[in-house]
C-alpha cells in the first residue's frame, strides 16, 4: 500500500485505477479527482507532505 499524495488515503499500488508518473517516480490514487490535482502542479505534492491532511469526500469509496 501506498499514499494518495493528495488525500493520504492507503492505495494498493498493484490494483490502483489512477497513476501518475513524475521524475521517475510512479504516484496512484484514489480517485481521477486526486490524479488530476496532481497532474496540474506535480512539485508540490511529489515532495510526500500533502497539504490536505484529510480526504475531502470527493471519491465513491
Amino acid at each position: 500500500m501506498v499514499k494518495d499524495p493528495i488525500c493520504g488515503m492507503n492505495v494498493d499500488e498493484k490494483t490502483a485505477k489512477f497513476k501518475s508518473e513524475y521524475m521517475g517516480k510512479t504516484y496512484y490514487f484514489c480517485s481521477q479527482m486526486c490524479k488530476a490535482t496532481f497532474d496540474k502542479s506535480p512539485a508540490k505534492y511529489a515532495g510526500g507532505h500533502s497539504e490536505h491532511s484529510m480526504h475531502s469526500g470527493h471519491c465513491c469509496h
